[in-house]
């Protein structure tokens, strides 16, 4: 069983930055976990932004994001972040992070997933 909190959405302008934090909890080792952070938009379905694997090797990001988001983690802290920097209109979504067993980019394959934090970009 893993709880997971996500912070740091907010309102930017475009051009602008975030970083989202989701911190771990629960009676799981954290460093067993792939990681991935997905968005959902009103009226859209939700969709993979980023993965990191276990131990942070690996990642991989959608192409909407690739070269200006970067996902990362800290086992020690049991926390995944993502940070976006460039950030658009078309990144406005609710952000979830979810677990998974091996680093992937399909969204049935999460476990456990977030609350959602909210991040809105305006023009």
């Amino acid at each position: 069983q893993v709880q997971l909190v996500e912070s740091g959405g907010g309102l930017v302008q475009a051009g602008g930055s975030l970083r989202l934090s989701c911190a771990a909890s629960g009676r799981s080792t954290f460093s067993s976990y792939a990681m991935g952070w997905f968005r959902q938009a009103p009226g859209k379905e939700r969709e993979f932004v980023a993965a990191i694997s276990r131990r942070g090797g690996s990642t991989y990001y959608a192409d909407s994001v690739k070269g200006r988001f970067t996902i990362s983690r800290d086992n020690a802290k049991n926390t995944v972040y993502l940070q976006m920097n460039s950030l658009k209109p078309e990144d406005t979504a609710v952000y979830y992070c979810a677990t998974s067993s091996a680093v992937t980019r399909t969204r049935r394959e999460y476990d456990y997933w977030g609350q959602g934090t909210q991040v809105t970009v305006s023009s």
